[in-house]
């Protein structure tokens, strides 16, 4: 969620006169907007659906690096409000909102069906060029109809005499976005751990789902036609401020007239009035330099914070928190934060004097913003204290798994490993090498040769035979953050069993002994061992664990399970503190930056500081796109902590902005002085506003 979450468009509000207008003549409430509403639901269904579970597609289905899927991610994010602008240009210059939408979002539909289709691994198509072409078209939908919907409802109603039924409309309209991310945000993670197609996660269901809202909001608003009032295309104001600056810029290079200002060098071509207004909109451009960098911190809801939930544990008895799910925490707040700091929070802060002005509480917004990535990244510190220690280059690592009784592990070359093994229990070794490196090892008392290799963790047992059997082995975390398990199984003649584990009426088969099998759910599993059945066996969330199965005979096994690498001990709900924090921030940066902006733009200027604040996201994506590409750090905490010091230090930046900018009157609103708090600075919170 970011600048739709406002609960009025305060430029159209601000057109009616607020004086008589329940003497004015009475007008039917336009019933086409529900139709509007409705599509604005399941567009945002759509969206957020895809986008919820997009991270995970990413590394899951096509196996990009975490570090690349957050920059295909922030790279599509940075699409979805980088169109915009050229979707205001369309609908105002040519096709009109009408039909901009209609035709937009055909094209976004197309996005979403290609997407769909490309992770239906049966079908066959090359999934990542095709997932990337549905990329592209649902951010050419999403970005193209984002400055059109909500105009367009406004349009619906007549001014001034329904001044407050478009309030009304506003916030209707809100809540339709806001609900449709939460349905959205819970349901398609779910929808993602259904298994199809031989799967264990079915991206075409998650996928599928949002695409059939996205085509049943194009069913619904076309069937709105004939109520709709349909303006001709007027003319964008983005176009004509492009083309003021560009002759300004030319006319100062050819004259050496020295004016004013600048910009007066176009007012023969263009006329002073629009010059003045270009004049007002550039102060408050320069303000907006500093803000994308709150965008790319607040996007990464997405990736770097779903990242860290997946080595979490989202384990709360009768439910299991997926790690993409969490991202409902945002829409939940937002619906409580809002109303909470209208009625609360903004009127203590004037009583106590303190962050009174717009620009100051949006510079609070972004300090708390950083305050939540301090939290998420001392979060990944004690995160990565449980990360298990992998063989890099130039090292090599074995797991040596003892069936027999307590014995003793010793290198015979060196004796730099000395070590007791327990019963069916197991010891890491780590040596560095150079290639492969056969070392001889005298267990109990007979010599056997164990080779380590480099980067590879290889597992070795002794065999019924008295042979070393070697079988690959790893340390590695799932990256769902899933159970792993591996079976071991010594039997006389190396005798092949089937092993199926068993929770309830949840059946998870191993194939493969070199294999680890990734359990979709933590809970206490028994072993089905051909007629076997073991004893109850937990298996937790990120945990990596061995089973060692020694047979003594089809109805006798003894069976014993290794936790190799600790298991998630950080719970999820501990993200909650941080989101607490960043939603709180988004409150005071993204609703009062929208209505700070309002209030100081000229009334001809407000549309084009619409699209100047959604490319303040695109180019703070584009932030997150230039780090990620550099890889600075291996760590995620430290990581975090960069991009907490970077919004930090921008924040500090912003405030001395902020200090020297004059606060303009809106039209209609009188200055009661120079004093410029919250009471008459023309700010007020989104339900004051209304």
């Amino acid at each position: 969620m970011t600048v739709e979450k406002r609960k009025s468009d305060p430029a159209a509000i601000e057109a009616a006169p607020t004086d008589d207008l329940e003497t004015r003549e009475k007008v039917k409430y336009p019933k086409s907007v529900f139709f509007i509403v409705s599509n604005e639901f399941c567009e945002r269904f759509s969206y957020y659906g895809m986008r919820t579970i997009l991270s995970i597609y990413l590394t899951d289905m096509l196996l990009f690096s975490e570090a690349d899927a957050k920059i295909i991610y922030h790279t599509f994010t940075m699409l979805v409000y980088f169109f915009p602008v050229f979707g205001a240009m369309l609908a105002d210059s040519y096709l009109g909102k009408f039909r901009t939408i209609f035709y937009v979002s055909i094209i976004y539909a197309c996005g979403n069906v290609i997407l769909a289709l490309a992770a239906t691994e049966p079908i066959g198509l090359p999934q990542t060029e095709f997932s990337m072409i549905g990329l592209v078209l649902i951010a050419l939908g999403t970005g193209g109809i984002k400055p059109c919907v909500s105009a367009f409802g406004g349009d619906q109603f007549t001014l001034p005499q329904q001044a407050k039924q478009l309030a009304a409309f506003f916030s209707m309209f809100y809540f339709a976005i806001n609900s449709g991310s939460f349905v959205s945000t819970f349901l398609t993670p779910v929808l993602r751990e259904q298994e199809c197609f031989g799967s264990s996660q079915c991206f075409t269901l998650a996928f599928g789902v949002p695409g059939v809202l996205m085509i049943i909001s194009i069913i619904i608003f076309g069937l709105g036609k004939p109520l709709y009032k349909i303006k001709d295309p007027e003319g964008n104001m983005v176009i004509q401020v492009s083309k003021c600056i560009g002759n300004a810029i030319s006319e100062k290079s050819k004259s050496q007239e020295k004016k004013e200002h600048w910009l007066d060098h176009a007012i023969p071509e263009y006329g002073e009035s629009l010059v003045q207004d270009v004049k007002a909109l550039l102060r408050v451009l320069v303000l907006y330099i500093p803000l994308p960098v709150f965008w790319a911190l607040f996007d990464q809801q997405g990736t770097g914070w779903t990242f860290m939930a997946r080595r979490m544990d989202g384990d709360v008895g009768f439910y299991t928190i997926l790690p993409d799910q969490v991202q409902v925490v945002n829409p939940i707040l937002i619906l409580i934060f809002i109303p909470l700091f209208d009625m609360a929070v903004y009127p203590l802060l004037t009583k106590l004097k303190i962050l009174r002005t717009p620009l100051q509480r949006l510079t609070a917004g972004g300090i708390l913003a950083s305050v939540a990535f301090l939290i998420s990244a001392c979060i990944c510190i004690a995160i990565e204290a449980d990360a298990p220690i992998l063989p890099e280059a130039g090292e090599g690592q074995i797991t040596f798994y003892n069936f027999a009784d307590e014995l003793q592990l010793t290198s015979v070359s060196d004796n730099s490993f000395n070590m007791t093994v327990p019963k069916m229990g197991y010891v890491q070794l780590d040596k560095s090498v150079t290639g492969s490196e056969p070392t001889l090892f005298l267990v109990g008392d007979e010599q056997f040769e164990f080779t380590f290799k480099e980067e590879t963790t290889v597992g070795y047992y002794i065999s019924k035979d008295n042979k070393a059997v070697s079988f690959t082995d790893s340390l590695a975390k799932n990256e769902a953050g899933l159970p792993s398990v591996r079976t071991v199984i010594r039997s006389k003649d190396n005798k092949e069993y089937s092993v199926t584990y068993i929770m309830d009426d949840t059946k998870e088969k191993v194939e493969d002994i070199d294999k680890a099998l990734e359990l979709k759910h933590p809970g206490n599993y028994k072993a089905k061992i051909g007629s076997f059945e073991s004893d109850e066996m937990e298996f937790k969330l990120g945990g990596v664990y061995t089973v060692l199965v020694d047979v003594i005979s089809d109805t006798e096994m003894y069976v014993e399970s290794n936790m190799i690498t600790p298991y998630n001990s950080i719970h999820m709900l501990w993200i909650i503190p941080q989101y607490v924090v960043l939603t709180a921030g988004e409150i005071m940066f993204s609703v009062t930056g929208l209505e700070f902006s309002y209030s100081q733009a000229p009334l001809s200027m407000k549309s084009v500081l619409q699209a100047c604040w959604l490319l303040t996201t695109a180019f703070g994506n584009l932030i997150v796109v230039i780090v990620e590409a550099a890889e600075p750090f291996e760590e995620q905490s430290n990581n975090f902590f960069l991009y907490a010091g970077m919004l930090f230090v921008d924040m500090i930046v912003f405030a001395f902005m902020a200090m020297r900018y004059k606060y303009v009157a809106p039209i209609g609103e009188p200055r009661e002085g120079e004093d410029l708090g919250i009471e008459n600075d023309g700010f007020s919170s989104s339900n004051e506003k209304n």
